[in-house]
């Protein structure tokens, strides 16, 4: 039988009930307007950080989507932050309507988890890669393959939560985090893996497979 899952994530609930609270007690004043538009705000908050349930790819080296949103980038480019080699990179942009929660996109071990403090800018511009505010989780498969996957903050957004510690074994799929209020999350992957979502696509995080990672040419011999 499949777990329960609570339809919110955790981090939700402090500003959920800040909301609501703020809600009932004008409601109680009555402030008929200021407890209309609180009651709009918890709706929205409410809505922000829903996490549903995601049916999982289950094809055999599937790169699963970290994140819900827009792709806007799928490159080849030089990494010299995270990986130190030559890369596909995919980047997803999430407005304040997507979900927010992220997801491990193939499982493996957690190998390094850096925090980097920085700036808010709209993090569909290019500057928001070098100078917003980021935390990148460098992982390797079982395969001994590295990816990188990276939460940037934006404009709006001024948390970003990632639970995953160094050491930690994922699954693909497995929830790692969220980020606050809209933002953007980069994926660096090995040039073996074949992507098959193009610029433009609407992704679904958990859903939506990004493209397939090809067995390392040392797990072939």
């Amino acid at each position: 039988m499949q777990k329960t899952e609570l339809p919110l994530a955790l981090e939700g609930y402090p500003f959920i009930l800040f909301s609501g609270f703020a809600t009932l007690v004008l409601a109680m004043l009555g402030f008929a307007v200021p407890a209309l538009l609180a009651l709009l705000l918890t709706g929205f908050v409410t809505y922000f950080f829903r996490d549903p349930a995601r049916v999982l790819p289950e094809e055999p080296g599937a790169i699963v989507c970290p994140a819900d949103g827009k792709v806007i980038i799928v490159s080849e480019v030089d990494d010299d932050r995270f990986l130190h080699t030559r890369v596909r990179k995919i980047s997803i942009f999430m407005n304040v309507f997507n979900v927010h929660v992220n997801r491990i996109p193939l499982a493996g071990t957690v190998e390094r988890v850096i925090l980097s403090p920085g700036k808010f800018y709209a993090a569909d511009k290019d500057k928001a890669v070098l100078l917003n505010e980021y935390c990148a989780l460098t992982m390797t498969t079982p395969d001994n393959q590295r990816y990188t996957v990276v939460q940037i903050a934006g404009l709006i957004a001024r948390r970003i939560v990632c639970r995953a510690e160094r050491g930690d074994r994922v699954k693909a799929g497995e929830r790692f985090g969220l980020i606050r209020f809209g933002s953007r999350v980069d994926l660096y992957l090995p040039l073996s893996a074949r992507i098959t979502v193009s610029e433009g696509q609407i992704v679904r995080s958990g859903e939506t497979v990004l493209g397939i990672m090809q067995p390392s040419q040392s797990n072939e011999e």
